[in-house]
């Protein structure tokens, strides 16, 4: 889709056959995520499995003529057998999914090879977080498990892997926690993180892999050092739970999404506010209940960092510009529950609690020679460096995403 233009549903995924057995309150599509590379999706579909589904998907789901643009030669192995769909039976519900970095450095190998006792994670993997706090690890390739990991005494809620490839997981649990893992070293927990009063919805790591924010049912938000594990800062100012969050792709801004039908956009080094984005409901609430129609579910930025995705309980999926303070477009979409953009820009996925999927076209666009620049400095520089540099204060703003 161009700029401006309503997201289109390229395709929708639904769970097969339904339990014989009447488990309703599993079913709920409560993670989809993409591996980095852009080569798979991943579906917690309900009901106890996980599918991995190599992208783009078979031309069956795809509408004619949007195939050619979502496929890329590189993905295209027919030649050499494809990768095949797989079913992941994680044998409890599955709340959290996330993909490794890929690939794996190439010390990982050779410290396996030394080591045979030792799972071969070289691979691409995917964490899952189960209903009972276990995390189990899988091998994408072959959908074989690779590790089990114990520790948490409630609900793996959510999952996020270092970016920089060095198989570190942070896992976030209602029993109001948050255990980091060494993978390279047969998952040992290297840390718990105490603090939340409440159940941890959510754990996102910066992209340069400096910090860690973490939303609980809580209205502050976390930010954590990931070179100490220590508490940094907390950030006030939602007035409800807050439940999703994430960082722009240069770390520069920090997005939280909560019950109280805003998403506040944040400077994380600074800790100050930079604007709020309000989800106006389209009627009234019938009674004063504290949970809005308009509560939100999910909040994800696009791959380039120019757009936002969020999911709420109005029934819409809403995209808007970093730019401007209302929504460029909007889609209908009953009880979602989670979104993430394609890591190549163009789609975004969204689950749902009926346990489907739907794909729906993102905006293309090209990034401003302005904004590349900025991403790339933004990616190496925090905001105190910026503003100690010998710049005029116009470029200081625009740096330090204050001129919107």
């Amino acid at each position: 889709m161009e700029a401006g233009e309503e997201p289109l549903l390229l395709a929708e995924l639904k769970p097969g056959r339904p339990h014989q057995f009447d488990w309703k309150s599993s079913c709920e599509t409560w993670s989809v995520a993409f591996s980095p590379d852009g080569s798979w999706f991943a579906w917690s579909q309900g009901h106890c499995i996980v599918k991995l589904i190599p992208w783009p998907l078979e031309e069956q789901f795809i509408p004619k003529g949007f195939e050619a643009k979502s496929r890329s030669s590189k993905n295209d192995t027919k030649g050499r057998g494809s990768p095949k769909e797989k079913t992941l039976d994680c044998g409890q519900i599955v709340w959290g999914l996330a993909f490794s970095p890929w690939p794996s450095p190439p010390s990982r190998k050779l410290w396996v090879r030394h080591h045979p006792q030792v799972p071969d994670v070289s691979c691409l993997i995917l964490a899952t977080g189960l209903n009972d706090g276990q995390i189990k690890i899988w091998e994408v390739q072959t959908g074989l498990l690779l590790l089990n990991l114990s520790g948490h005494q409630d609900v793996v809620r959510d999952l996020s892997f270092t970016p920089s490839g060095s198989l570190i997981l942070v896992s976030a649990s209602r029993d109001k926690t948050l255990r980091i893992w060494d993978l390279n070293k047969h998952g040992k927990q290297i840390q718990v993180l105490s603090g939340h009063l409440q159940w941890v919805y959510c754990c996102s790591i910066s992209p340069d892999c400096s910090m860690l924010c973490s939303a609980a049912g809580e209205k502050s938000v976390f930010l954590w050092s990931m070179r100490s594990y220590t508490l940094i800062r907390k950030l006030e100012g939602h007035q409800s739970s807050v439940v999703s969050c994430d960082f722009s792709p240069d770390s520069a801004l920090l997005v939280t999404a909560s019950y109280d039908t805003s998403v506040i956009m944040w400077d994380p080094y600074t800790g100050e506010r930079l604007r709020s984005l309000h989800h106006t409901q389209l009627s009234p609430p019938m009674d004063d209940s504290d949970v809005h129609i308009s509560s939100l579910r999910s909040v994800c930025f696009s791959p380039e960092g120019l757009y936002l995705a969020t999911v709420a309980d109005d029934r819409l999926l809403r995209i808007w510009a970093l730019e401007l303070k209302t929504p460029i477009a909007f889609a209908p979409m009953t009880n979602g529950l989670c979104c993430t953009f394609f890591p190549h820009g163009g789609v975004i996925a969204t689950g749902t609690r009926d346990g489907h999927v739907q794909f729906w076209t993102a905006p293309r666009v090209l990034s401003s020679l302005k904004h590349l620049c900025r991403k790339a400095l933004r990616s190496f520089l925090t905001t105190y460096q910026v503003l100690a540099l010998p710049i005029p204060k116009k470029m200081k703003e625009f740096l330090t995403y204050r001129t919107f």
